[in-house]
């Protein structure tokens, strides 16, 4: 697909969540969502039990500020026009990010969403907001996990025993120096009781390996992938008790550029993935580190590690935005289309000045009627939510 030619500052104007054909591909349309932010970032979907499309996000002026709050808009069936964005989280003191949507079995609705000071990932922790009337008004803000530097970006996923999967990644600082991405590993946030405890398990051998995304396949069958802090593939892993244990993460067939992924199962057993289509040896383009433009008033870590290490990559462009399909459950992708091209310029996350020109973190889910629906940042200055016909990927 040809780039869509937008520069940094033509996008405001198209942020009114209108849903327009895009004749560059049969049945497809594409909407930028409202936001009163400069910046806007790392966007989930979800269906509630009512037929609507959520859409959660961060935004504020940039990535790791007090002012990032958590924002949720929504798609009503048969709508043809994403809502005004609901502020949803407000702590100034904080950085709150990588929000996600789950419907649990029970009826409750979860919004659940990191909280961190500048960017400094390894203090983080997990917060959440429950809605017992199907996501129409939350509760006040609980802490979910308060082990620092825990981390969420992708869904939970219940398995065959009704336990809930949180999938986390670890945010490590090595010894006197800022959290970097370097010393990352996996793991997954287990619960047997819809939530009011949870434990947390490790995934052996994934230094490395980040926003575990978990598709269930058949029997007690499921599997993983991960973003590779090293920028060199995607990863997967697998498991054979309905989640418990997991494989250590090995390379799949497709790259990746140290951003994040998302895949989904469709109901004709196949796994669709978006990404972007690139990693370190396509690009020379280096960052020191995510937050580089940001100062930290925390002191380096000082705990020593005997965790081997390699050093993360950033500044690998992110773009383009791909969209891959496999029929083996995981085992091979075949890459369909671009769904936005262009150069994924992210050595910097400045959106006031528009520096920034990525299209990265993808979310993708199946609606009822088998259309697909995807959701990501463009230029970190808006999210765009792309609907496509089953038949684009047939």
């Amino acid at each position: 697909m040809k780039s869509t030619g937008l520069k940094p500052e033509d996008v405001p104007a198209l942020m009114d969540g209108l849903l327009r054909a895009n004749d560059a591909q049969a049945g497809r349309f594409d909407a930028y969502l409202p936001s009163p932010c400069i910046q806007n970032h790392a966007a989930n979907l979800a269906f509630l039990a009512d037929g609507t499309l959520t859409c959660v996000w961060f935004g504020g002026t940039m990535e790791g500020m007090g002012d990032i709050s958590i924002y949720m808009s929504r798609l009503a069936p048969g709508s043809n026009r994403w809502s005004e964005p609901e502020k949803m989280t407000d702590d100034p003191a904080k950085s709150e990010q990588n929000p996600l949507i789950f419907s649990a079995p029970d009826g409750y609705v979860w919004l659940i969403y990191t909280s961190q000071t500048s960017g400094d990932q390894d203090g983080a922790v997990v917060k959440c907001r429950i809605s017992e009337d199907g996501g129409r008004s939350f509760a006040p803000p609980t802490i979910l996990c308060d082990v620092p530097g825990t981390f969420v970006r992708q869904q939970i996923v219940v398995n065959g025993r009704g336990d809930w999967l949180l999938p986390i990644f670890r945010c490590i600082s090595l010894p006197g120096q800022r959290w970097s991405g370097d010393a990352d590993t996996a793991g997954v946030l287990i619960s047997r009781d819809r939530g009011k405890r949870w434990q947390m398990k490790e995934i052996e051998g994934s230094l490395g390996a980040v926003h575990m995304n978990i598709v269930p396949l058949d029997g007690d069958r499921m599997i993983a992938f991960f973003r590779d802090r090293y920028s060199e593939n995607i990863r997967a892993s697998v498991s054979s008790d309905q989640g418990e244990t997991w494989s250590a993460p090995g390379p799949t067939n497709l790259p990746n550029n140290n951003s994040s992924i998302q895949a989904a199962g469709l109901k004709d057993q196949r796994v669709a993935m978006v990404y972007n289509h690139s990693n370190a040896a396509s690009s020379d383009a280096r960052r020191q580190s995510l937050y580089d433009e940001i100062e930290s008033d925390k002191a380096p870590a000082v705990e020593t590690t005997d965790m081997p290490t390699r050093k993360a990559v950033w500044g690998v462009p992110r773009a383009p935005l791909s969209l891959a399909v496999s029929a083996d459950q995981g085992g091979h992708f075949e890459r369909k289309f671009d769904l936005d091209t262009g150069d994924g310029y992210c050595l910097s996350n400045n959106s006031r000045d528009m520096l920034n020109r990525e299209f990265s973190y993808p979310s993708i889910t199946q609606g009822p009627d088998g259309a697909l629906h995807v959701a990501y940042t463009y230029y970190r200055r808006a999210i765009k939510y792309v609907r496509l016909p089953l038949e684009s990927i047939a």
